[in-house]
Parts: C-alpha cells; structure tokens; sequence
C-alpha cells in the first residue's frame, strides 16, 4: 500500500496524484493550516529522499510540536500506526519535521520538509482513524 491511496482511505481527503502535489490540488477543496488536528492529512515536499513527497494523517495531537500520525510506505510495505512526529522548524510553524524510523526504534535524523496540513470537511475522529486503517490493512490482504 502507497501512502496516496491509504491517506485517502484513513482521511477522507479525496485527493488524487503524487503526495507532494495534495497541497496545490487541495486549495479551494480542502481547508490548509499549518496546525495538526486528528484527521488531517500532513502533506510532505519533495526532497532527494521523498521525490514524490509524502503524506501522513494525524492520529493524535499530543503538544504544540509533538503529533502521531498513521501512514503507509513510510517504512518499505508497512503501515505505520501513532509514529512520533515532532515540529523542528524554526517558527514552530510545522514547515520541517523529523519523523519516527521504526527500523533504528527511534526518533529519524532526517529533517523533512512539509507544506502542512489538508483537513476534510469532517475529519475522522481517533477511533475512525483506527478502523479505517484495519479495513484497508484487511482489503490489502485479501486482495
């Protein structure tokens, strides 16, 4: 599973394309903030490392600089449930982030930048979020 197809599914932000390109598709779509909120979808630019850039969704909002996101690909084929997320930008504006990396069980060195967060009309709650990504890891499965 891509990040692209399980973000649409676990968000209900109805994006298509490449990560990178959510945050211009979604102006005048989808409401942009460069604050997290549960259900949003946090839209990473491209870099050398992500050249399609990323998307996540925000499971948990724990402190100003400090979230969990849900997310798929992150980590070759997996799907990554509450990873750690923390804000390094210089404005606390979640423009650069630093994401968990499940492999080394900590905090990754990388910082990535972002364009922020896109939130659907009625984004999906905490528990939402945790079927909504059990139901894709079981199609997935199935299919």
């Amino acid at each position: 599973m891509q990040c692209v197809p399980f973000a649409r599914e676990v968000s209900q932000v109805q994006i298509r394309g490449n990560a990178a390109d959510w945050w211009s598709l979604a102006e005048g779509r989808y409401q942009r903030s460069a604050q997290p909120e549960v259900g949003s979808v946090l839209v990473f630019r491209r870099s050398a490392r992500l050249p399609h850039g990323h998307v996540a969704v925000v499971s948990s909002v724990l402190a100003d600089r400090y979230i969990l996101v849900t997310h798929a690909n992150w980590v070759r084929d997996q799907i990554n449930e509450d990873a750690p997320v923390i804000d390094v930008s210089p404005g606390n504006d979640w423009s650069e982030v630093r994401v968990w990396w499940p492999p080394s069980g900590q905090m990754g060195r990388t910082v990535f930048p972002t364009f922020g967060f896109i939130a659907a009309g009625s984004p999906p709650g905490p528990d939402q979020i945790a079927g909504n990504t059990r139901r894709v890891i079981q199609s997935a499965v199935h299919n």
